[in-house]
Order: C-alpha cells, then sequence, then structure tokens
C-alpha cells in the first residue's frame, strides 16, 4: 500500500508561496474572497462535463436527495454577485467525472474571479497581469480562434461545414474510430486541440478569443459577430491554463442553453442533469455586468515549479486517495 504523498516539501512550499501570491495580487486590487459550497442540488448541463453525484438522505423534504460535488463554483458565485457582493475571487476544490492524466486529477484546486464593471477584453488583460505575478511571464499574446484555426489548420471555423472538417482529419493525420459520429462542434475541438494548441503560447502565454456561438457555453455572443462568444482560453507551454467569459446575464436565454445541453446529452446518450433553479432565480433578480474566469492552480503550480505531471504538485493523486 502506496501510502507516501506523491509530492515534495519543496512543492508544498511552493504551493504555499503561490497561494499567498495570488491572494497578494487580489487584495492589492480589493477583489473579496469569498466561500461557496461544494455541494450543490443543480450541477452543470454541458456535454463535455461530469459531475460527481451523492444521495443525501436527510433532506428537509423528508425525501433522499441527491447533491453534486461542483465542477465550478460559478453558479453560487454569480448568486453573491446578483445579492451585490461586488469582485469576488474564490480559490477552492472542484471535481470533475473524468480520468485522470497529466495534466488533471478528478479533484483539483481552482482560482475562479469575477469583475464587475469589466468585459473579456478587459479581463484577459488581468489574467495577464495575474500571469506576469505569478509566473513572471512577458506579455500575453492575443489571437481570435478564427485566427488561430486559420494560421494552423488552414480552415474557417465560421464557415467550415462537415466535409471539410472531416477532410481536415486526413490532412492533418488525425486517426480516430467513427469521425461521422461527431458533430461540427466536436470536429472543430478535435482539430483545435491537435493541431493548433501545440503550436500556441510555447514561448508567452496566448489569449484565445471569439470562440464559435455554438461553443458560449455562459458567455454572451459578440455584438459585432454574433457567429462568435465574447469567451477566451488561455494557453501556456501545453497546459490548457483559463477559460473566461463577458457573462450572459439573460435568464431566459440562459434556461434555453441549459435545456438545449440536456437535449444534446441525451442525444449523445448521457443523463439529464438537474438545473439550478437557485442560479436561475438569482439571474431574474439581476446579474450585474461582468466578466468571469476560471483558472486551474495545480496547473500553474505545474508550470511554476517545471512538474512534467500533475501528481508531483499533488499531496494525493487520486490512485492515493
Amino acid at each position: 500500500m502506496q501510502w507516501q504523498p506523491t509530492t515534495s516539501h519543496q512543492q508544498r512550499l511552493a504551493r504555499a508561496n503561490l497561494l499567498h501570491q495570488i491572494r497578494d495580487f487580489f487584495y492589492t486590487r480589493q477583489v473579496l474572497e469569498v466561500d461557496t459550497p461544494l455541494l450543490s442540488r443543480g450541477t452543470v448541463t454541458d456535454v463535455h462535463l461530469a459531475a460527481f453525484a451523492t444521495r443525501f438522505n436527510h433532506d428537509s423534504s423528508g425525501q433522499p436527495q441527491d447533491l453534486y460535488l461542483q465542477t465550478s463554483p460559478e453558479f453560487a458565485m454569480k448568486r453573491l454577485l446578483c445579492a451585490g457582493s461586488g469582485p469576488i475571487y474564490q480559490i477552492c476544490k472542484a471535481f470533475r467525472h473524468e480520468g485522470a492524466g497529466r495534466w488533471h486529477n478528478p479533484e483539483f484546486t481552482m482560482l475562479e474571479w469575477y469583475r464587475t464593471g469589466f468585459d473579456h477584453v478587459q479581463l484577459m488583460h488581468e489574467v495577464d497581469a495575474l500571469l506576469q505575478h505569478t509566473l513572471d511571464t512577458e506579455p500575453g499574446e492575443y489571437i481570435s480562434y478564427q485566427q488561430a484555426m486559420i494560421r494552423w489548420a488552414g480552415l474557417d471555423p465560421l464557415a467550415c461545414h462537415k466535409p471539410a472538417l472531416l477532410e481536415a482529419l486526413t490532412t492533418h493525420h488525425i486517426d480516430i474510430d467513427e469521425p461521422d459520429s461527431l458533430t461540427v462542434d466536436g470536429l472543430l475541438q478535435l482539430v483545435f486541440s491537435l493541431v493548433v494548441e501545440s503550436k500556441i503560447g510555447q514561448q508567452v502565454p496566448c489569449f484565445v478569443h471569439g470562440f464559435p456561438a455554438s461553443q458560449a457555453a455562459l458567455a454572451r455572443l459578440n455584438l459585432q459577430d454574433p457567429r462568435t462568444a465574447d469567451r477566451f482560453e488561455v494557453y501556456y507551454r501545453g497546459a490548457e491554463l483559463a477559460n473566461g467569459f463577458y457573462e450572459l446575464s439573460a435568464p431566459r436565454e440562459q434556461r434555453q442553453r441549459f435545456i438545449q445541453d440536456n437535449a444534446l446529452r441525451l442525444t449523445a446518450g448521457y443523463p439529464e442533469m438537474p438545473i439550478d433553479e437557485h442560479f436561475l432565480a438569482a439571474l431574474e433578480a439581476g446579474l450585474p455586468d461582468c466578466a468571469g474566469v476560471a483558472l486551474g492552480i495545480d496547473r500553474l503550480l505545474m508550470l511554476k515549479t517545471g512538474a512534467s505531471c500533475i501528481t508531483e504538485v499533488l499531496n494525493f493523486g487520486i490512485d492515493r486517495a
């Protein structure tokens, strides 16, 4: 039985120092640290995310209740924003029901923050400043999703159709089983992850923005080009570090997106997930104009210390938990 931690004491010191740097960064910017529950009655409907579920046998209704470990604190933090919290951040555990690998452990540490009065462009610059503060990076580079796909994959993601994407798999020597079973978005994500990601963010952090509207998640659609969403992701030295949005604040549209997600889940053979009604009720009360981002602290620590696998920065990975 392997009981020893998989990290070193030097890594533990590095984590403590990183957390201090993060808290110092937000303290000087007057962003409030908050705490929200890890368990929730509703959860994400995104077809690409899977939440851990647990049975709660002591609910006030007298009936057993399924509760879900948060995949991120987003819904609860937005409820605080609707209640007038102002700019907030949180360092917490998050959980995703998927396999462990070089960059992922099913239980991990997340930094998430929301800036009232910011759009996604302003928030990208603040993420850039945080990376300079914690990793001593040079200022990042900024490129649209469309520009990145045209440059490195030879595809316009806002205009191409499924046959062109299937042809691109052959062009870029991507061999998978049953590619026809993938949707257009699934094929785009496959090409982006296997062709584009390896080309970007090698020297400085790369901010990719303007994702297709069909990949908007909880982001607003862009007013100038509604084919795209006001969403960005950050890549650096092989790691996908952060995912951010100019936040959608329309409750009816948000509910419709959740319903559409569940329809996609059923088509893919996954169960429907319960919609977070507390979150939607908060949106009805009014979400302030804001932008938000989630960043993986374990991945940030890997880059800071030169670790090659996430288990090197975790005291106990899932195999020793």
